[in-house]
């Protein structure tokens, strides 16, 4: 994605901006001293709040992107995608809203109440093992010329996600030495990889964060291409598609320094830490945070930090059951 210039993000954010019914900007907020306990070292940490964009997550922004750039022709089909929950919800609400068909395929794992949540917006649902996604919904194409809509693997998608960035630049105002984010199939980290790069924030150190359990990129950005990964059940079901993106790589590798992988109970202790501070976060949202309190992430010392909170749509039960679990 070597031809994307910041003219082109930069026109995506304020198409975005106009779409004041389908999404919005997120708050930056200051956790430094509520976090000191657990990051003492840490100069400044402010924390990107997409738990609190219109369906709970950060995926409405790509997903407007990759709406509002469709053809009428297209815009009339079927759309159809796959998703484990977030995505499918941010992809059904835009569906809603624009007055499109929308199918979702989801796998078997993906909790309950996310499905009845996407069914609630009007899209339809079908769920499947894991491996089967994608060849059931190639099926659906065939049967039904329906139009797939890439839930992270989309160049339109990651365009809408540098938004994020754009607006973390717009709300801090100057760099900050080191920016955490969460990674599954990779559409979001290259997105704001992609946009604080343009933006002029060059020497910032960016790391992704993936679950142990689920190192698709991170296997992908160590051998420097798509690679058979096994995936096993996470809680962070949001960060564990069945393979990393391709374009997603190529722009991960342009621009984001490390990955690191944290285990189960680092993010259980990440929804914890945050919870105690008023931050409501689901399993996914916390990976970022998680990969920053495991101290895997090295020399915070005296840097200032921004760490992305991405998603916020977990039950109180299963909230419950998570924090009380370690």
């Amino acid at each position: 994605m070597d031809h994307i210039k910041l003219e082109d993000i930069q026109d995506v954010h304020e198409r975005l901006k106009l779409k004041t019914d389908m999404m919005y900007a997120t708050p930056t907020v200051d956790c430094t001293l509520q976090l000191k306990h657990v990051l003492p070292t840490v100069r400044k940490l402010n924390v990107k709040l997409e738990s609190l964009q219109c369906t709970g997550s950060f995926k409405a922004r790509g997903v407007v992107n990759q709406f509002i750039s469709l053809s009428d022709k297209d815009r009339h089909k079927t759309l159809v995608t796959m998703s484990a929950g977030n995505y499918g919800k941010a992809f059904a609400y835009v569906a809603e809203k624009m007055n499109c068909k929308g199918v979702v395929f989801m796998p078997e794992t993906a909790p309950s109440d996310r499905k009845l949540k996407i069914e609630s917006y009007g899209a339809e649902v079908f769920q499947c093992p894991t491996q089967d996604l994608m060849s059931n919904l190639r099926l659906h194409q065939q049967k039904h010329d329906s139009l797939f809509l890439h839930s992270f693997d989309d160049e339109t998608l990651i365009l809408g996600h540098t938004s994020a960035a754009l607006e973390l630049v717009e709300q801090l105002c100057n760099p900050v030495d080191i920016v955490v984010v969460c990674c599954g199939g990779g559409g979001f980290l290259a997105g704001v990889a992609l946009g604080l790069k343009l933006a002029g924030w060059t020497n910032c150190r960016i790391i992704g964060v993936e679950p142990e359990n689920a190192p698709t990129m991170y296997e992908a950005f160590k051998e420097g291409k798509i690679v058979n990964t096994e995936v096993k059940n996470t809680i962070a079901t949001g960060l564990a598609p069945p393979f990393a993106g391709e374009k997603c790589l190529e722009v991960v590798r342009a621009h984001v320094n490390e990955i690191v992988l944290v285990s189960e109970d680092e993010i259980k202790n990440a929804m914890k830490e945050l919870y105690n501070i008023g931050l409501v976060a689901e399993p996914s949202g916390a990976g970022a945070m998680a990969g920053l309190l495991s101290g895997k992430i090295k020399d915070i010392a005296g840097k200032s930090v921004a760490v992305f909170l991405t998603g916020g749509n977990v039950s109180v039960g299963e909230l419950q059951h998570h924090l009380t679990s370690i």
